[in-house]
């Protein structure tokens, strides 16, 4: 929407801001799937019986195809390599197979700062960019990328997440589904229901993750009740506050046949009570707005990379880590391809294949944002401390570091936490960092969200 109907909108009374979200959502419909829609989610469904062998030779030539573009169409790549071969600088043809361009470990690591100052440059010049979709990323710390696309890569990326997510675990986008993720759908000082929003052009209940509180989650789960959604997409921090809600109150609710976890780490104490307060499986997926890469878990809970999304690099871990960097060349986007770019994650790669049978790759460990990291005194760097609170009645947590021998640690509590847990926690985290950290303990009813709904589990507030 642009400002103006924004306002309209935000301003709107409940019953007039879902029909100006369903007038929306049957644009988003048919920009999304309509046209051959339909057909790419066969195809794509087809493609999960393809041998290695097949999924190679795919891979193979689309990747070709992706990094020539890159390489001679967009203006950063391009200039680039100009300064990297000698031959296209004068103005000699270059192609085939002796392209250098041709072999993906002969292009440089790609950061996000330096989309951020540049977007353009990375837009292939045979495009009309006016025709191009242009939404910003909803990544969790810093500035948002602005990321654009075609129609038709959007149709290829909603066509993959409706096979892959959605028609693979028994659900479909044209049955009730709802959604709980960062859209400021109803304005943010709303004090009374309701706190969500009705799209009928995607069949969807979008909940907000602004108003979570006990003393609204009633208003929740009898939206929920009314609505009767078959499957839930959702933000795991927020929705398992809902869920420690719907269990200390004993609240009723719909029992869908799956929730997926989007756009956060999903953790297996989240999956719990998720799972608890709604009767249902919990599914992790994986993706992100820069479309470079898409994964879900399949029922034997291997978490599956899509092949015809990316090629997923996972670089070696540092010196004392247990995960490396995660470097990804999408393979959906050709209107604005992203060569080896660093998405800020860092996790491993399965050497095995998964016992389900198929024939995607497997992510066998993921340890949250790059930046998602602690420094010491000392000079360390670390990660992955979600253990500091394994075994303890903890619903939702955040660790900041306030300077370089400062911890708070926020943390919302859940039933049985006692005093002796806070020293605990401190003990814990005193383990991985060092006893120079001085650590504290802060007790809240709720964590605060960004300004795109999730929750931030690590701030690191030191300049490093």
């Amino acid at each position: 929407m642009n400002s103006f109907l924004s306002w309209l909108y935000t301003h709107a009374p409940p019953c007039e801001r879902s029909v100006f979200a369903s007038v929306y959502g049957l644009y988003l419909r048919q920009y999304r799937y309509g046209g051959n829609g339909n057909a790419l989610v066969e195809e794509a469904l087809a493609r999960d019986a393809w041998s290695p062998e097949q999924w190679s030779t795919w891979q193979q030539a689309r990747l070709s195809f992706i990094l020539d573009r890159a390489a001679t169409r967009v203006p950063y790549y391009r200039d680039w390599w100009r300064q990297q071969v000698p031959e296209v600088s004068t103005g000699r043809r270059v192609a085939g197979n002796d392209a250098p361009w041709r072999r993906l470990a002969n292009w440089p690591v790609l950061k996000k700062e330096v989309i951020r100052r540049q977007p353009a440059a990375f837009l292939a010049d045979d495009l009309d960019a006016r025709t191009l979709k242009t939404s910003p990323t909803g990544g969790t710390t810093g500035t948002p990328l602005l990321v654009s696309s075609s129609r038709a890569t959007m149709q290829m990326w909603y066509a993959l997440q409706e096979a892959r997510i959605r028609r693979r675990h028994g659900v479909s986008r044209h049955e009730r589904w709802a959604m709980m993720g960062g859209q400021v759908v109803v304005p943010v000082s709303r004090r009374r229901p309701p706190f969500w929003v009705h799209n009928a052009g995607l069949h969807q209940l979008y909940l907000s993750t602004h108003h979570l509180s006990p003393a609204n989650a009633p208003a929740y789960a009898a939206a929920l009740c009314k609505f009767a959604p078959t499957h839930l997409i959702v933000y795991p921090s927020s929705a398992a506050v809902l869920a420690s809600e719907i269990l200390a109150q004993s609240l009723s609710v719909p029992r869908p046949k799956v929730i997926f976890s989007n756009a956060e780490l999903l953790l297996d104490s989240q999956r719990e009570v998720i799972s608890k307060a709604f009767g249902c499986p919990v599914v992790n997926t994986y993706g992100m707005g820069e479309m470079v890469a898409g994964g879900c878990e399949c029922a034997a809970g291997a978490l599956h990379l899509w092949p015809d999304a990316g090629i997923v690099e996972a670089l070696p871990p540092a010196a004392g880590e247990t995960a490396g960097e995660l470097l990804c060349t999408g393979l959906v986007n050709p209107d604005m391809p992203l060569i080896r770019y660093s998405i800020g994650d860092r996790g491993v790669l399965a050497p095995e294949k998964c016992r389900c049978g198929l024939n995607f790759p497997v992510l066998a460990r993921i340890e949250g944002r790059a930046n998602d990291m602690l420094r010491t005194p000392d000079g360390r760097r670390v990660f992955w401390l979600n253990p500091a609170f394994y075994g303890l009645p903890v619903r939702e947590s955040q660790i900041v570091q306030e300077t370089a021998t400062t911890i708070r640690v926020r943390l919302v509590p859940g039933d049985g936490f006692e005093r002796a847990m806070e020293d605990e926690i401190i003990r814990r985290l005193q383990e991985r960092l060092g006893n120079a950290m001085i650590i504290t303990v802060e007790i809240l009813d709720y964590i605060p969200r960004g300004a795109n709904g999730k929750l931030q589990a690590v701030i690191n507030r030191v300049v490093t």
